[in-house]
């Protein structure tokens, strides 16, 4: 996948009542009854306080609409542009290509290597940005679920997601190539050279970190406090997630788009953004690498 919600509120303990004296009632045998232990609260993003004011509301929403503009927003405009270029060429989508990780400087490799490495970490600039504005809003990276506090449970999790969504997004990218709804994408077209698979590896990591932060942690958090249903900012995320894959074809925004349905409801039940970042990341690297090897070499992967 490349290019780039929640909390539920918190469960408050009750005040017990008392009687008309002030003074709770004590067992006849003088002994203060022992307090029922408060139930934990059930696992999810935390909360957020809501805008105080109207001009706060306003405010945030400008903030989102910045972030996106930024960042996936802008990536899915141009792919829809570049989708209605597909559609209204002379050619048939299957026979047009859309390159994921192509040479940057053909001919010339520690060039590449360097654009290919500024490339990655400047795409990263949107996640830096989330992260400021969770630190003025009082909020750390816990809040969204990216820390280390958890990393056996969210390699786990990570590990089980992908091995499903994967396997159903490739079943999903042939069968849409086949009908003619998608273009021929080509995983990487890099140099053969020794830092290949390293780049294809940070690229993929990059595009999980960016997405996952940006169009689940951040989106749904800021979704969460203007009082949006659930329901809908989960479905506002996935069709944001859908609609930078456009540039693949119908096929990819089908599929990304309900990637993006299933991450923000793990999202809302985990309150974790981690494990959607790992899942994503053995996703793309998987994808990247083995187009890598296997490309030209398998009957059933489209030739680049």
């Amino acid at each position: 996948m490349t290019e780039p919600s929640p909390p539920a509120a918190a469960a408050h303990a009750g005040t017990a009542a008392q009687p008309a004296g002030g003074t709770a009632a004590q067992p006849a045998g003088g002994t203060a009854a022992e307090p029922a232990a408060a139930p934990e609260p059930a696992a999810g993003p935390e909360p957020a306080a809501a805008p105080a004011s109207p001009q706060s509301r306003r405010l945030l929403r400008w903030e989102i609409v910045a972030v996106l503009a930024v960042s996936l927003g802008a990536s899915g405009l141009y792919a829809v542009v570049d989708f209605i270029g597909s559609l209204t060429a002379r050619r048939a989508l299957g026979r047009q290509h859309a390159v994921l990780n192509g040479s940057l400087a053909p001919g010339r490799p520690l060039l590449d290597l360097f654009l290919q490495l500024t490339n990655i970490t400047l795409s990263l600039a949107p996640v830096l940005l989330v992260l400021y504005l969770l630190a003025r809003a009082g909020e750390r990276p816990s809040s969204i679920g990216l820390d280390g506090r958890q990393p056996g449970r969210d390699l786990a999790r990570g590990a089980a997601l992908a091995a499903v969504i994967g396997g159903s997004g490739l079943g999903l990218y042939l069968a849409a190539y086949h009908l003619g709804v998608e273009l021929n994408v080509v995983a990487e077209n890099l140099p053969d050279v020794w830092w290949r698979i390293p780049v294809l590896l940070a690229s993929a990591v990059q595009n999980a970190v960016l997405e996952e932060v940006v169009v689940i942690g951040y989106l749904l958090s800021r979704l969460d406090r203007l009082g949006v249903r659930p329901s809908r900012a989960i479905a506002l995320s996935a069709v944001i997630r859908g609609s930078y894959h456009l540039y693949q074809g119908a096929g990819a925004f089908i599929g990304n788009a309900v990637m993006g349905a299933i991450f923000g409801v793990l999202y809302r039940r985990w309150g974790r953004v981690m494990p959607l970042i790992i899942a994503h990341a053995l996703i793309d690297a998987v994808a990247f690498v083995g187009y890598a090897l296997l490309a030209g070499h398998v009957s059933w992967l489209p030739k680049p």
